[in-house]
């Protein structure tokens, strides 16, 4: 199925472009800049289906929730810069945002939007899978010789709970509701992130991350509401 090949690919592009650009610059800046993926959906949705076109009041809740996304990682941003090929990574994080955006369109404007979760989930893990492992030879990157146990595990938890029951309830609601919307609900996935930290890692949370958890939940309400008729 030729969207499942480009959803495969675009998806193996993404994963790249986030692996190499972290290379370059901070997880907390990259994590804004794949962000932009539900602007690149609500862009594209209406050459596909003119039925999830966003009123200007919801493209306003989008900018909201985005901008109180980008407001908490900022915080970052006052640290000592990654070097002097920051903009390397900033620039791979750009494109991976709107790799993961596409990979939403293909899916919503190809054959696979009627296709089970499953079967769109398996073609993204194949291809992605043997592109990357094609990528990784070619460029001569070595292969470990020994998994520790937290290593195993980390990878379990990738497989199961990551790559295999996220996306599948990922692709499953991309099937049955309206993309732009949906989209708008993974501007809280970073949010959460900070919150897990504090939680799990002792992190401070502040007043800064408060204000954006609210621009975030506000932003979403605006986007979900039904249009006036």
């Amino acid at each position: 199925m030729p969207g499942g090949l480009i959803a495969g690919i675009l998806f193996a592009t993404e994963f790249a472009c986030i692996f190499l650009g972290l290379q370059f610059t901070t997880a907390s800046r990259m994590v804004v800049f794949i962000y932009l993926s539900p602007f690149v959906v609500a862009l594209g949705m209406p050459f596909i289906a003119r039925s999830e076109r966003l009123s200007s009041v919801q493209l306003i809740g989008l900018v909201a929730a985005f901008a109180g996304v980008a407001w908490a990682f900022s915080e970052g941003f006052t640290k000592p810069a990654a070097g002097d090929k920051q903009w390397i990574g900033d620039a791979l994080g750009v494109a991976a945002g709107v790799l993961w955006g596409a990979t939403t369109l293909a899916i919503r404007g190809s054959k696979l939007t009627a296709a089970g979760a499953e079967k769109t989930l398996l073609y993204q893990l194949a291809i992605s899978g043997v592109t990357l492992a094609l990528a990784a030879a070619a460029t001569g990157a070595p292969w470990p010789h020994y998994l520790s146990a937290l290593a195993w595990s980390s990878l379990a938890f990738q497989v199961v709970v990551v790559s295999f029951a996220s996306y599948l309830l990922w692709f499953w609601l991309v099937r049955h509701y309206p993309a732009t919307r949906l989209a708008s609900f993974t501007l809280l996935t970073p949010v959460f992130g900070l919150v897990m930290g504090s939680l799990l890692l002792d992190e401070r949370i502040t007043a800064r991350l408060v204000v954006a958890l609210i621009a975030v939940a506000a932003g979403i309400v605006v986007v979900n509401r039904p249009a006036k008729s």
